[in-house]
């Protein structure tokens, strides 16, 4: 990781999460893991650096709201540099679907200009650094099945059911 980032590990009842950033915004969020070494392996830092934390006090209040299952408007800046324009793009779409809603791959990729687009926006949300900030989880298949997650199956499922949505496969 750059010289630039600062990162922090967030303990929640869901477990430990990262985030990292850079002067110009948000970079990274590791999805809960058990061990705070997970969280900072998933974020690409190395096992004993030094956690910053300072400045991070708002955002992980809203992650420990947002996972306590209340409604909360993750509008914090981004640093998108590293991704390639249409990833940016496929990800500023899903950032726009609403709490407590879903829309298909179909949806972004009409969205974007190519409705044929389905299985690039699908891998352009496999990559995805900031899960839950940009709510990927949202985005299901046109036939209403899960598809993918970086973050598992079981956590997509999880975090539906948080913003109060019936999911498939329950």
């Amino acid at each position: 990781m750059a010289d630039d980032l600062e990162y922090t590990l967030i303990y929640t009842d869901w477990g430990w999460l990262g985030a990292a950033r850079s002067p110009r915004g948000l970079v990274s969020l590791a999805l809960p893991h058990s061990t705070a070494e997970g969280a900072m392996s998933a974020l690409g830092m190395p096992i004993g650096a030094e956690c910053c934390g300072v400045g991070f006090a708002e955002f992980e209040k809203k992650l420990r709201d947002y996972l306590a299952g209340k409604q909360v408007a993750f509008d914090e800046i981004l640093d998108l540099v590293a991704a390639t324009n249409f990833q940016r793009q496929v990800w500023l779409a899903a950032r726009e679907i609403p709490y407590g809603e879903t829309r298909s791959y179909a949806w972004v990729a009409t969205r974007l200009g190519n409705p044929k687009a389905c299985r690039a926006v699908g891998q352009a949300l496999g990559k995805n650094p900031l899960p839950i900030v940009i709510p990927c989880h949202r985005v299901l298949s046109s036939g209403g099945t899960l598809g993918g997650f970086s973050g598992g199956i079981d956590t997509k499922r999880r975090l539906l059911a948080l913003e109060g949505m019936p999911c498939p496969g329950f």
